[in-house]
């Protein structure tokens, strides 16, 4: 038990120390807030909408709040926001109404998932309950849903990271899937710098998204994260190439392999560490190319904020990747 015994001339520091301790305690472990937000989706999910559509919003919605300047991050254990003109309707005078029969009246989505009276785009209950419903009203197949969120987002590219995300949680039945793994078995030899932003000449000149990872022929190449393979298949540049998506908005490519694993195929779904293909030198040239350079893998991360999509360096996680696995052994 804390005693605070303050005198006059220090309760301003007294305070600020006693406040510093409370909220030292009262933040959440990641479990807690997993389990939180599971609470909150079981709670609103129904027959025609199941708990992994309401998580994938959601997620996405966090996504793009880390990476979007014009998006604030929300408070609370929801990271869904309604612009105020689809919460309260685009011609309430009152963009900051809380009441539900007004809202209702403008054709505002905004709903009392509480029963407290009161439709409060800041409470995680109103907020999941009005998209709840929102996405109920279209019916209750894929299709159904699908045409909500372009309806809602207006954007195809949207559309599809929302579904990668939920088809993953629908998959795990969890949502403790930020696991990752580095590229290639560490019992291998192999070497790699930071070459983010270097000049490459081949095809014309282009800068350098990724960072390469040289190692011997054939050796295997890993899924790095929770995902599902969205392309495969030949490009001129990468050669053969993989590239899978996340529930973090973030595209992992994976280029001038010398093959692929056998029966992988689009569409599969991949664990950290899945052997998805082997390290070569294809590409630089029409289909099957291989040999113009030493043997590597080309490691690639795009991340999309529901508007572009564009890479960033991946060395850092890289490295971290590594020390995780080595530490582990």
């Amino acid at each position: 038990m804390h005693h605070w015994i303050c005198f006059p001339s220090s309760l301003i520091a007294c305070f600020f120390l006693f406040s510093s301790v409370v909220s030292a305690k009262e933040q959440p472990s990641r479990e807690e807030r997993l389990e939180a937000r599971m609470s909150y989706y079981l709670k609103y999910e129904s027959l025609t909408l199941p708990w992994f559509y309401l998580a994938a919003v959601d997620q996405f919605e966090r996504n793009i709040q880390q990476v979007r300047p014009d998006i604030p991050e929300k408070d609370g254990v929801m990271a869904i926001q309604f612009p105020d003109e689809k919460w309260t309707g685009m011609l309430n005078p009152n963009k900051k109404d809380t009441s539900p029969e007004s809202i209702l009246f403008f054709g505002g989505l905004g709903r009392d998932g509480n029963q407290d009276g009161l439709a409060d785009p800041n409470d995680d209950d109103d907020v999941l309950y009005t998209m709840a419903v929102f996405l109920s009203g279209y019916g209750h197949t894929e299709k159904d849903f699908k045409k909500a969120l372009k309806d809602y987002y207006g954007r195809k590219e949207t559309v599809n990271q929302i579904m990668t995300i939920a088809n993953i949680y629908k998959e795990y039945e969890t949502l403790d899937l930020d696991n990752h793994a580095f590229p290639i078995p560490i019992e291998h030899n192999f070497s790699y710098r930071g070459t983010w932003g270097a000049s490459r000449g081949w095809g014309g000149h282009r800068m350098h998204e990724g960072t390469d990872l040289f190692a011997s022929y054939g050796v295997p190449i890993r899924a790095t994260s929770y995902g599902i393979v969205e392309v495969m298949g030949w490009n001129k540049f990468g050669g053969w190439r993989i590239g899978i998506r996340d529930i973090h908005n973030v595209y992992h490519y994976f280029a001038h392999l010398a093959y692929f694993t056998k029966d992988l195929k689009k569409g599969d779904m991949v664990d950290p560490g899945t052997v998805i293909g082997y390290v070569g030198s294809s590409g630089y040239g029409k289909k099957g190319t291989s040999g113009r350079f030493p043997p590597h893998l080309h490691y690639g991360m795009y991340k999309y904020n529901g508007r572009i999509e564009w890479a960033f360096d991946p060395y850092p996680s890289l490295k971290a990747w590594e020390k995780e696995e080595r530490d582990e052994r």
